[in-house]
């Protein structure tokens, strides 16, 4: 597998259109602070470190009725091409109603955040 990022956002997409109430992912230090940030910002319902030997990152994932909560999830800085975006320049998804997350020095941060922070970085993804 050459992106791991890309790999969990798309099992995350195909277990909402599927009505799945978890998704395990395979786990990885930045996925589970991506998770967290999805917690966080109420995009999914709860993320859980299972396994002692072989780890592995099980999401419990939140709807509306039959319809999921996340509408969307867009990768944008992929292996083969890398985006990088200073603090002027963080995107604002949706006119406000989603999230973009990066990778600064800090650590992994919502564009809020970053914004706030001052910092600019990586541009993983759009949750929106």
């Amino acid at each position: 597998m050459n992106d791991p990022i890309s790999d969990m956002l798309t099992r995350i997409r195909n277990a909402q259109r599927a009505l799945r109430p978890t998704v395990d992912v395979p786990h990885s230090r930045l996925k589970e602070s991506i998770a967290g940030i999805l917690k966080r910002e109420g995009y999914i319902a709860d993320a859980a470190v299972e396994g002692a030997r072989i780890k592995t990152l099980k999401l419990r994932l939140k709807y509306q009725g039959k319809r999921g909560i996340i509408e969307g999830l867009r990768r944008i800085s992929r292996p083969g091409l890398r985006r990088y975006v200073g603090v002027d320049e963080i995107p604002r998804v949706r006119g406000g109603l989603g999230i973009a997350i990066l990778s600064t020095s800090e650590g992994i941060l919502t564009g809020t955040q970053a914004r706030k922070k001052n910092l600019g970085g990586e541009l993983i993804c759009y949750v929106w």
